[in-house]
């Protein structure tokens, strides 16, 4: 990518910050995995957020191609699915630079993405390690504190929630929420016959992603 293209890149994301500097979107990759899973979450999530932590969020949730420019319009862009991603090389490109000047993406594994988002990422950054998130970090901590890390929504194979990372330079650009399935608590209750409790506390965990990254 020449230098002027770099330029161009970051001030479509300094001049698209003035207006969608509220707003959250759901990444759209090929591979054959649905992007598109859970449609009420992140409407759900961002209600949750404009009543609880005050914020004014969009409520419009637009979907983002990994290899767009409109990518570096949104601070926060959420990646979910059961299936296999595939980014290409203009897209992973794209992706590691919207993250390096300062992008921030949430990967929800709605069970069986784990394998299929780890070698995608990979390629993205392969000098860098995803390290397991302990308990103590902030992103545990913001309005709603939880000690033992993610909750635990969903029971699939029963396994313990995780929350995995990649940081640069000390800065954390991507969190990975494994065995949890936050983005299926968001949904509609109905939707999973979650109880009211799970779908409060995948709201909470949901919000103080929202507000880690608004605020890091």
């Amino acid at each position: 990518m020449t230098r002027l293209f770099l330029i161009a890149f970051y001030l479509v994301f300094a001049i698209s910050d003035l207006i969608s500097q509220n707003s959250i979107a759901l990444l759209k990759y090929n591979g054959g995995g649905d992007w598109y899973a859970n449609p009420t979450s992140l409407p759900n999530l961002v209600k949750f957020c404009n009543q609880n932590l005050k914020t004014n969020l969009k409520q419009d949730i637009p979907s983002v191609e990994v290899g767009s420019v409109e990518l570096y319009q949104y601070p926060l862009v959420h990646l979910t699915g059961h299936g296999n991603i595939v980014f290409s090389d203009l897209e992973a490109k794209n992706l590691r630079n919207y993250l390096e000047a300062g992008g921030f993406l949430h990967a929800d594994d709605n069970y069986g993405l784990r394998d299929y988002f780890f070698k995608a990422m990979n390629k993205i950054f392969p000098d860098l390690k995803w390290e397991k998130v302990p308990f103590s970090h902030p992103i545990y901590h913001q309005k709603y504190h939880f000690a033992q890390g993610l909750p635990k929504i969903h029971s699939h194979e029963g396994k313990a929630p995780e929350g995995w990372s990649l940081f640069l330079k000390g800065r954390m650009i991507s969190f990975f929420s494994i065995e949890c399935d936050l983005g299926d608590g968001w949904e509609n209750p109905e939707v999973h016959g979650d109880t009211a409790d799970a779908h409060r506390k995948s709201l909470e965990m949901g919000a103080n992603i929202v507000q880690f990254v608004f605020t890091q």
